[in-house]
C-alpha cells in the first residue's frame, strides 16, 4: 500500500509540475519554455520543454481554425459549426496527448531518472504588488520573447523575399525549391509549396498560409485573400483534397518549434544539443503522423 501510494504521488507530482509550462504553451510556446523554470528536476525540465510544442500555440490556431472551417465544416453540412469546433477539439486534445507520449517515451530512453517527489505546501500570504507584477511581466517576459522574434524575423524577411524575387528560368527560386520538395510532400498527404511554406515559416506560425497563398499565386511579396472562399478555391484548384487538409492539420499540430521557441530553448538549457533534439523530435513525430494517415487512407481508397 506504501508503494502504491509513493508511486501515485509521483505520477500527480509529474503532472502537477507540467500543467502551467503545459498552459503557457497556448498562448506562446516559448513563454511555455520560460516556465519550465518551475520545475526544480532538470530531467523533468528537459522532458517539458522537449514536448512544449506539442500543444497548439497562439500562432498555429489560425491554420487549424481557417482549415477546419473550409474543409470540414463544408462537408458537414448544416452541423458544420459543431464539426469544425470538435475537430479543433480533436486537434488540442492530439496535442496534449502526443505531449504525454513522448515525454514517456523520453523518459524511458535518452532521458532515463527517477521520477522527483512532489510536496505541494502552502506559501505565506502577501499583499499583492499590482505595480511589481505588470512591470516584472512587460519586461522579463512579454519584451523579452518579443525582442527575440523580431532579431529573428528581419533577417527571414529578407530570406523569404529573396527567395520569392530571384528568377530561374522562368520560375521562382522558392517554386523551384518547391518542386524539389514536391515528391516527399505527396508522401505526407501534403505537397512541396506547404513543405516550403512551414520551412520558410520558421520565424512565426502564423505566416504559413500566407507563405502558401504567395507560392500558389506566384506573387513576389505575402498577401492575404479576401475571404475563406477564395482560399478554398485556391487550394482547391491547386490539388488539395479533405486529405490534404487533414494532413496539413496534423502537420501544423506537429512539426520543429518557431525559430523564436528554439532561441529560447537554446537560452535555457544552454546546450545546442538539446535545441537540435527539441527541433528533430517534433519534425519527426510530424513526418511520421502524416505518413501513417495519408498512406493509411490511400491503401483504403479514401484519398
Amino acid at each position: 500500500m506504501h508503494d502504491l501510494y509513493q508511486h501515485a504521488s509521483l505520477l500527480i507530482g509529474s503532472a502537477s509540475e507540467y500543467q502551467p509550462p503545459m498552459c503557457m504553451g497556448f498562448g506562446c510556446n516559448a513563454a511555455g519554455v520560460i516556465s519550465c523554470r518551475i520545475i526544480d528536476s532538470p530531467r523533468e525540465r528537459l522532458i517539458a520543454i522537449i514536448t512544449n510544442n506539442f500543444v497548439p500555440c497562439n500562432g498555429r490556431f489560425p491554420t487549424l481554425i481557417a482549415l477546419s472551417t473550409i474543409f470540414i465544416a463544408g462537408a458537414a453540412g448544416s452541423f458544420g459549426d459543431v464539426a469544425a469546433a470538435l475537430s479543433i477539439l480533436t486537434a488540442i486534445v492530439l496535442g496534449i496527448s502526443v505531449t504525454l507520449l513522448i515525454s514517456r517515451v523520453l523518459s524511458r530512453t535518452i532521458l532515463k531518472g527517477i521520477p522527483s517527489s512532489f510536496a505541494l505546501e502552502l506559501s505565506p500570504y502577501r499583499k499583492p504588488q499590482v505595480g511589481k507584477v505588470i512591470i516584472r511581466s512587460i519586461f522579463d517576459r512579454t519584451l523579452f520573447v518579443l525582442g527575440r522574434a523580431l532579431a529573428v524575423a528581419a533577417p527571414a524577411g529578407l530570406v523569404i523575399w529573396f527567395m520569392s524575387n530571384v528568377m530561374i528560368g522562368d520560375s521562382s527560386l522558392l517554386a523551384r525549391c518547391s518542386q524539389f520538395l514536391d515528391p516527399f510532400g505527396k508522401l505526407l498527404g501534403l505537397d512541396g509549396t506547404i513543405l516550403m511554406a512551414f520551412i520558410l515559416g520558421l520565424p512565426a506560425n502564423e505566416i504559413v498560409i500566407p507563405i502558401l497563398i504567395m507560392n500558389y499565386t506566384a506573387r513576389s511579396s505575402i498577401l492575404e485573400l479576401e475571404s475563406l472562399e477564395a482560399m478554398k478555391q485556391l487550394f482547391v484548384d491547386n490539388g488539395w483534397t479533405w486529405l490534404t487538409a487533414v494532413c496539413m492539420m496534423l502537420f501544423s499540430l506537429n512539426h520543429w518549434p518557431c525559430a523564436t521557441t528554439l532561441w529560447t530553448i537554446g537560452k535555457e538549457t544552454g546546450s545546442f544539443k538539446w535545441t537540435l533534439v527539441s527541433f528533430l523530435v517534433p519534425a519527426i513525430t510530424g513526418v511520421i503522423i502524416c505518413l501513417i494517415v495519408a498512406q493509411g487512407a490511400r491503401l483504403l481508397g479514401l484519398g
